[in-house]
Formats: C-alpha cells, structure tokens, sequence
C-alpha cells in the first residue's frame, strides 16, 4: 500500500510538473508574439513615418522652390537619403534586438533588401531620366509606388515627358503607371 501511495504522489508531482512547463511555456509564447507583433509594428511604423517624412519634406520643397535650382534636387537627394538611413537604422535594430524572433529578423532584412533594391533602381531610373533630356531629377520608391521630381516649364510637362518618365518607371520597374506620381518642379519666371 506505500508503494502504491509513493507511486501517485509521485506521478502526481510529474503531471504537476508538467502541466506547469505547459503553461510556462504557452505563456512564453504568447508573450514572445506579442513582443514580436510589436516589432513588426513598429517596423511598418518606422517605414512608413520615413516615407511620410520623405514625402512631405518634397511636397514642402516643391511649394517652397520658386526656381528649378541644382540646390532644390540636392537637397531632395539629401532628405531621401536621411529617410532610408533613418529606416534601416531602425529595421536594424529591430533585427538586433534581443527578444527579436527569426520571423522579425527575416522580415527586417526583406526590408533592408527592397531598400537597396530601390536605391539602386533609383540611380538607374535618374540616369535614364537624364538621358531622356530631362535637366534634374531625383526618384523615391517605396511600397506604394514611385514619385519623380522633374523640372517642368511654366505650361507643364508635356504628354511625351509624361510617357518618358513612365516608361523609364516601367521598363526598369515592377510598378504600373498608376503606381507613379510625378511632382513638377516649375522654374522661377
């Protein structure tokens, strides 16, 4: 009879045991997805507060910018290139961070991966921008698309410059033309 009283308490304490693993374990993780959904949103967040940043900051320059001037398009190079550094620093930390899951980290380099793709297409599209005759102009992609600041004449850009940009976007691009935003940089009169 002791041994049968021994060997339930013991079998008792294991179950005991192991339903205690079961709930640290579930509470782990549930606690780890939080931690991670957090990271992930905060990503997206990031990534989208550069692009708004971004965005905002041409918009402003273009209302501000009387003239087409050399200093306009550098600085809407300088303000694109303070974005993407600002988004990378934070994908990579968020890539580094100690709780991050392998999920976070893979989806933080996918992100870090489409920048460099972007910068690169970028640089290619300008060059075909300038190729096409066009005296400027700086390229931003991001996920929602690609905006193109050119200068433009008093009237506005012509049907034919409008189809050179968007072919330019197209050919090197995945983006449809609907994807396209052209920002006209007019010159002072």
């Amino acid at each position: 009879m002791k041994k049968n009283l021994k060997r339930n308490i013991v079998m008792a304490a294991v179950l005991l045991f192991v339903c205690a693993a079961v709930y640290l374990n579930w509470s782990y993780n549930n606690r780890q997805g939080e931690a991670d959904s957090a990271m992930v949103r905060a990503e997206d967040a990031a990534m989208t507060a550069a692009n708004e940043h971004y965005l905002e900051t041409l918009a402003r320059e273009e209302q501000e910018a009387e003239g087409t001037t050399p200093a306009y398009f550098a600085s809407a190079r300088l303000t694109r290139q303070q974005s993407r550094d600002e988004a990378l620093s934070l994908l990579e930390t968020a890539a580094a961070g100690e709780g991050a899951s392998q999920e976070t980290i893979d989806s933080a380099m996918r992100s870090i991966s489409a920048m460099a793709t972007w910068s690169l297409q970028e640089t290619q599209i300008e060059n075909l921008l300038l190729a096409k005759d066009f005296d400027d102009c700086v390229v931003y992609m991001s996920g929602d698309g690609v905006t193109v600041a050119v200068p433009a004449p008093a009237e506005g850009l012509s049907a034919a410059a409008v189809a050179r940009i968007t072919d330019a976007i197209t050919a090197e691009t995945d983006f449809t033309a609907a994807d396209l935003r052209i920002i006209e940089v007019r010159a002072e009169e």
